[in-house]
């Protein structure tokens, strides 16, 4: 499956900086999953769960806080307060 740079940043730590083949989680206007090749578009994020399918095929799932994500043609970009990951 394709893949597509991801990052997943808070104000302190990158919270993931990888490849990813998908990112699920919910915007202001509804779950939203992102893959490789999706049309470039900015939107809010609400406290949701979020789960990353790592470019190795890893399923990592967590509860990330309010945000804002990015997508464009070179990159994924999510800027939270917070993602706790599952143990």
């Amino acid at each position: 499956m394709s893949t597509f740079p991801l990052r997943i940043s808070s104000p302190d730590v990158d919270l993931y900086r990888g490849d990813a083949e998908m990112l699920i989680l919910r915007g202001t206007e509804g779950d939203l999953a992102i893959m490789a090749g999706h049309i470039p578009f900015v939107t809010a994020v609400v406290r949701s769960r979020c789960v990353v399918v790592t470019g190795e095929g890893e399923r990592k799932e967590g509860t990330i806080e309010e945000g804002l994500l990015t997508v464009d043609k070179e990159k994924t970009t999510v800027l939270t307060s917070a993602l706790n990951w599952n143990a």
